[in-house]
């Protein structure tokens, strides 16, 4: 099976030779469309806002595009609090969600006036002592056990280092109450690139009976809960994709069944979405550039892990396309390789493709999210550009590529490296 790819042949022909690869290109007129969906399928919620996952794809012009589409965005960072603040995110546009977290984080956080979502029982000191408390505080909830949909194991929050327990969440309210906080926020994540469309009313339901049973312990004020991530996108060619329209009415009906008969119906809805919101608008654009023939059939590509991390990481599966040849047979057997001294810089392994020829044009699919913000500078090798393909057909370069002098720049101080470009 195939998938397509958002842009093409001759398009990205043209898109090269103004650009050299390796690259991520993301597509602006799909990441609107997709937004537009979800704010559809939750607009049954008067209060709903998406919170888009900025470690997802921390890069200005796409957080401006989800901006100016009515997303806010989700921070975890001193720097991603920073990004945020300069592109203009105020206030309540800001969820931040974090863990371990330093100090001057939550400083900047209560500056920033941002909507600080708890990790932890022993964080409400913390944050008291270094930055204050605000009005409104969200706790993040980790029920344990192992979260199931239809008798299959999804994931297990038991192994999971982040949230209260339940028993931590009625003594965290408590306790936030006694020091004056008034309004409160709770918040769950479960799963991780999760396609069952069951998974956020299940999810919903859970949070929603446990927002109700919070009300009635502690008398809090509940007036949002935040779904989190979590809906994921289909890698594989064969995998159906989550439909929001259907996981917005399943979360309706969970909401209207639990939460309007305890009197919460005005409960506002989050979530903090990054892999579904971007995953399929991005692509890696790279070049084939080596074969080699030995117990083996190679592929050598001018990019990476470093530019693309989650199959060396996880073993992730990313469909590849060989551009201009889609309806070519895949009757070679191929591992696609980069060039890191690592042997697990593999974008694929045993993978049927079209005969590669030095030169071909290879499209690394759904690298939207998670892609180039995991890469780092392992080998010396320099991380690539990021373009955008804009819904005029134009392109523009929204980050340009690394060069040897920005490896270097850290060394500023030794003057050994000051004439390096």
């Amino acid at each position: 099976m195939t998938k397509k790819v958002f842009v093409e042949k001759e398009q990205l022909e043209e898109i090269v030779k103004q650009y050299p690869t390796p690259f991520h290109l993301y597509d602006e007129k799909g990441i609107r469309e997709n937004a537009r969906k979800l704010n559809a399928a939750f607009a049954w919620n008067k209060g709903f806002k998406e919170y888009f996952a900025v470690k997802a794809t921390p890069t200005p012009a796409i957080l401006q595009i989800l901006k100016e589409e009515g997303c806010g965005v989700d921070c975890s960072t001193y720097t991603e609090l920073m990004m945020s603040d300069a592109l203009g995110f105020k206030g309540d546009e800001i969820m931040f969600s974090s863990n371990v977290t330093p100090k001057e984080d939550f400083q900047l956080a209560r500056k920033l006036n941002a909507t600080i979502n708890l990790d932890d029982i022993t964080h409400i000191d913390f944050l008291e002592e270094t930055a204050g408390l605000p009005e409104t505080v969200s706790c993040r909830f980790n029920p344990g056990g192992e979260f199931t949909i239809n008798n299959e194991i999804m994931d297990k929050p038991e192994d999971a280092k982040y949230g209260f327990t339940r028993p931590q969440l009625t003594e965290g309210f408590k306790k936030l109450m006694a020091k004056g906080v008034k309004h409160f926020g709770l918040h769950s994540f479960l799963a991780s690139n999760n396609v069952a469309d069951e998974y956020y009313p299940i999810l919903a339901g859970i949070l929603f009976q446990t927002a109700v049973e919070l009300k009635e312990e502690t008398g809090a004020d509940i007036t949002f809960i935040n779904l989190s991530g979590g809906i994921g996108i289909p890698y594989l060619p064969e995998q159906k994709a989550a439909d929001v329209a259907k996981i917005g009415e399943g979360v309706r009906k969970a909401f209207e069944e639990i939460l309007v008969p305890a009197g919460l119906g005005d409960v506002a809805i989050y979530t903090e979405l990054g892999r579904y919101m971007l995953g399929p608008y991005g692509c890696l654009v790279a070049t084939a550039i080596h074969e080699k023939h030995i117990y083996k059939d190679y592929i050598g590509l001018d990019a990476s892990a470093v530019n693309l991390l989650r199959p060396a990481m996880y073993g992730a599966y990313h469909h590849i396309t060989v551009m201009g040849k889609e309806d070519q047979p895949a009757d070679h057997l191929y591992d696609v390789t980069g060039g890191l001294c690592e042997n697990n810089d593999k974008f694929a392994i045993n993978r049927m493709l079209p005969k590669i020829d030095i030169g071909d044009l290879v499209v690394i699919h759904d690298t939207g999210a998670h892609g180039f913000s995991m890469g780092y500078n392992y080998n010396g090798k320099l991380r690539s550009a990021e373009i955008l393909l804009k819904e005029d057909g134009g392109t523009e370069m929204i980050r340009r590529a690394e060069t040897p002098a920005d490896y270097f720049a850290t060394f500023d101080f030794t003057g050994l490296f000051k004439d390096v470009k």
